[in-house]
């Protein structure tokens, strides 16, 4: 790992580095599975890139594969240890998303029927067909490059 990659004042790059305590559940060369030192449920882990990057967008595409990736492999184990029903998985992205470490990371928060937990707690509306198509059109415009 090239260490030169990450933030000195980062505290998730300080973890990395082993300037700060953690209780890691899993470790590659491209990530680290740590458990949350304030979790939701018992078993609430983050999986972090070794290197630094502040957006998803931003993350170098091997460390966004293998976040992906170790994510499924860890998650179920999770579960499985701490017998929790199901799991969420959540990428906060910006601050407006919630993100307080502006370091990429992947929450695994084990579930269990009635824990309180209302991941989904955001106020919902039902657009029109129309709605959806003008705004669906908007992005193929922006992926496209013509935006």
């Amino acid at each position: 790992m090239n260490f030169m990659s990450l933030a000195r004042d980062c505290i998730f790059c300080r973890i990395i580095r082993g300037e700060l305590p953690s209780t890691k559940v899993y470790e590659d060369d491209k990530v680290v599975v740590f458990l949350d030192i304030y979790p939701i449920n018992t078993g609430h882990a983050l999986v972090v890139p070794k290197v630094h990057a502040e957006k998803l967008e931003d993350l170098p595409e091997e460390y966004l594969e293998r976040l992906l990736v170790v994510t499924a492999k860890v998650a179920p184990a999770i579960v499985k240890a701490v017998k929790a029903e199901a799991y969420n998985v959540v990428i906060n992205n910006g601050r407006a998303a919630g993100q307080e470490i502006m370091h990429v990371h992947a929450h695994i928060i084990p579930r269990m029927t009635g824990d309180g937990c209302n991941i989904m707690g955001c106020r919902r509306f039902k657009p029109s067909r129309e709605e959806l198509e003008r705004v669906g059109e908007e992005i193929r415009k922006v992926l496209k490059g013509e935006k």
